[in-house]
């Protein structure tokens, strides 16, 4: 994954290989507790919240072409149950290792004249620059396979209600008494004669009514 822009070593993403001095099997071992960046997860359904903290446990192993990276991730995820829309929260571990290439050398470590000339090999390579490799892209892609695509509060969450919107779980013995929609006609038909029976004795008694007050 080749990267125009220089690194900075200031960023808390960023580690140094200076230490392991190009030597094919020096070691270096290092913890670090970053702040999760933006988006590390997957947008809209699950992720480490921005800010966060991330534990982050790295072993690097110099070798003849680069730097082997080798890690765990662990941070606290947050997203939504994707039947019940209930807060989910999880425990994220995510594992993962790389080769970081050296830029002038080849798959095996012989030293090439111009990198970078296969640009489409470039592409799927990450990449050593002034000793300094950046982490992020790496984490990132860890993360997502990490975490899953349709995160559920429980197992067997039963979602909710396609009538009303409850939450299931909450009112096990939640339902709706199903109407025939043809007796649901009847039943408006039956209605509509009642009132119309209604209104034909108020008409009645009113008649009647005035009966009486002529006779008296």
């Amino acid at each position: 994954m080749a990267s125009n822009a220089r690194l900075d070593h200031r960023n808390p993403l960023v580690f140094d290989t200076h230490e392991l001095g190009r030597r094919p099997g020096a070691l270096q071992r290092l913890t670090r507790t970053i702040d999760a960046p933006a988006d590390l997860g997957i947008q809209g359904v699950i992720g480490v919240p921005a800010g966060a903290p991330v534990e982050l446990e790295l072993r690097l192993e110099s070798v003849m072409e680069g730097v082997l990276v080798t890690g765990t991730a662990r941070a606290q995820a947050e997203g939504e149950c994707v039947r019940c829309l209930e807060p989910v929260g999880q425990e994220l571990e995510a594992d993962f290792q790389e080769l970081f290439s050296y830029p002038d050398a080849d798959d095996r470590g012989r030293v090439i004249a111009e990198p970078g000339d296969d640009a489409e090999d470039d592409e799927d390579r990450f990449f050593i620059e002034d000793g300094l490799f950046d982490l992020e892209p790496l984490l990132r892609d860890a993360v997502v396979l990490a975490l899953p695509m349709q995160p559920v509060c429980q197992e067997d969450c039963p979602g909710l209600c396609s009538e009303c919107g409850a939450r299931l779980a909450d009112d096990p013995d939640h339902h709706h008494d199903a109407v025939d929609i043809r007796w649901a006609a009847l039943q408006g038909l039956a209605g509509s004669l009642e009132d119309g029976e209604k209104d034909e004795m108020s008409g009645a008694d009113a008649e009647a009514g005035v009966d009486e007050k002529q006779e008296k």
